[in-house]
């Protein structure tokens, strides 16, 4: 299905998952160095996943809605994380570190299921 769409409609789907994802992490992570590097960190992450997948013979648009849609099972799974990485950030901002950062033992998996689900989405609507 998605195979068939102009690749234009797709770079605007890359495009609005990334905004979408930075701006839940801006809002989540408040530290500015945080909210300056981290839309050209994941932005290249993309970019260099796109073209690692069109090297392995993967088209174009199966790549770029794997990752539109790896960005929103990131963002959907991270979401139970929020308050935690807020407190953190303030803290941070005020100086305060600890020697470990303690989080329920679900976050990591439900984020990981949260993306694999969303890739399968993917890979599927591309076929």
């Amino acid at each position: 299905m998605l195979a068939s769409v102009a690749t234009g409609w797709l770079w605007l789907m890359a495009a609005a998952a990334t905004v979408i994802h930075c701006s839940a992490m801006a809002k989540w992570i408040p530290r500015r160095k945080f909210r300056m590097v981290y839309p050209f960190i994941i932005t290249g992450c993309g970019i260099g996943t796109i073209a690692f997948g069109q090297l392995r013979g993967f088209t174009l648009a199966a790549m770029i809605a794997l990752y539109s849609f790896s960005l929103i099972g990131l963002t959907v799974g991270l979401f139970p994380s929020r308050k935690l990485f807020t407190m953190w950030a303030h803290e941070l901002n005020e100086g305060v570190t600890r020697e470990r950062y303690d989080f329920p033992r679900w976050h990591v998996p439900f984020s990981i299921f949260c993306v694999i689900v969303m890739l399968i989405a993917a890979s599927v609507l591309t076929r």
